[in-house]
């Protein structure tokens, strides 16, 4: 057998390749697992580095950018992090180090040892419950999180506007899920920490909901997305080119009609039918009131474009398969061609 590590975060012990991941709540692990086993047919056994100790490593595999030794081992990054959060996986200098790196961003597309990929997600979905069959109006489904300096294209401050819209004005037709809003948003400057210990401290003593549309923990999207009519798919921020993640196609998969703003180019990749683009609506006001105007027959008709989309070629691009494939093949045929690799097979 051929080993290889794998790195990621917090991971040891190969608690990525688990059922569940027991590092990042609810943080799907069917990719990593099925890059596993693409590997293992191909003879390769992908291990967190704690259980390859002791042996003779063909290559390291990154995911997202960290710091790293240079030792000899080939190595391979994957890059789907918004580069606002991991640096690294925007660094050209930083990226220019490994064999290849797997990335969506376009930024990089012109360096000779990147190839293009897009976020994978696993595409296999269910009938969908019709406009009737719905009783959630409408859902945002996301961490409490926020960047520690401000930025221009900030969704994340976006979402919240959307969430105090809807609870000053329409509470009724919205519900908040996701890790964190027990407590308020986070806070970087002293004058937002000290409002945040304030509110902290009316939600222990006195019970007061920093945020009142908050329903709680959600393990599976699908449970509330299948209720939902519509869902706000907002990414972290606004673009770059071909950041489109899990967001939107969680709320495809459920057939519940995405409200998306994110990636500058969305249209090329997403035919327009299938979702409502939040560029075309100055406010939440007028989106709210276009979602109050989509009956049964229109929203149908979005569910019908959603389908056939998930059921075209198009979607591949997206696709965990693939992701897989594409990250397989490439690494294989640098061992093919590597004298070292050909004299242990």
């Amino acid at each position: 057998m051929i080993y290889a590590n794998v790195h990621a975060a917090g991971h040891a012990n190969n608690s990525m390749f688990a059922e569940e991941d027991t590092v990042h709540r609810f943080n799907p692990t069917y990719t990593p697992r099925l890059l596993r086993a693409a590997f293992l047919e191909r003879g390769i056994e992908l291990n967190t580095p704690d259980l390859n100790q002791g042996r003779a490593i063909a290559f390291d595999l990154f995911f997202e950018g960290r710091e790293f030794a240079e030792d000899g081992i080939r190595k391979y990054l994957i890059a789907l992090e918004n580069p606002h959060i991991n640096l690294l996986n925007t660094d050209r200098d930083y990226c220019g180090r490994f064999c290849k790196v797997f990335a969506w961003d376009k930024r990089l597309h012109d360096l000779p040892n990147v190839v293009p990929i897009m976020v994978p997600n696993r595409l296999a979905f269910e009938p969908f419950p019709t406009f009737a069959e719905r009783d959630i109006f409408s859902c945002l489904i996301n961490a409490n999180k926020a960047f520690r300096k401000p930025l221009p294209n900030d969704l994340y401050l976006e979402r919240i506007n959307t969430i105090r819209w809807y609870e000053r004005h329409a509470p009724q037709h919205f519900e908040l899920y996701g890790l964190g809003w027990q407590k308020p948003a986070p806070a970087f400057t002293p004058w937002s920490k000290l409002k945040r210990n304030i509110s902290s401290l009316r939600a222990k003593a006195f019970g007061h909901k920093p945020f009142p549309s908050w329903r709680g923990e959600v393990q599976d999207k699908a449970s509330v997305m299948r209720r939902s009519k519509f869902a706000y798919c907002y990414e972290n921020t606004l673009g770059p080119d071909n950041y489109i993640t899990e967001k939107i196609f969680d709320s495809f998969l459920s057939g519940c009609v995405p409200v998306y703003w994110g990636a500058d180019n969305v249209l090329e990749h997403i035919p327009a039918d299938c979702f409502i683009d939040r560029r075309d609506f100055n406010n939440t006001a007028e989106v709210h009131r276009y979602l109050l105007g989509l009956g049964p027959e229109r929203y149908a008709g979005y569910q019908t474009a959603i389908a056939n989309y998930l059921s075209s070629e198009q979607v591949q691009r997206f696709s965990a398969g693939q992701f897989v494939s594409c990250i397989a093949e490439h690494i294989m045929q640098d061992l093919e061609h590597d004298p070292a690799h050909e004299a242990t097979t």
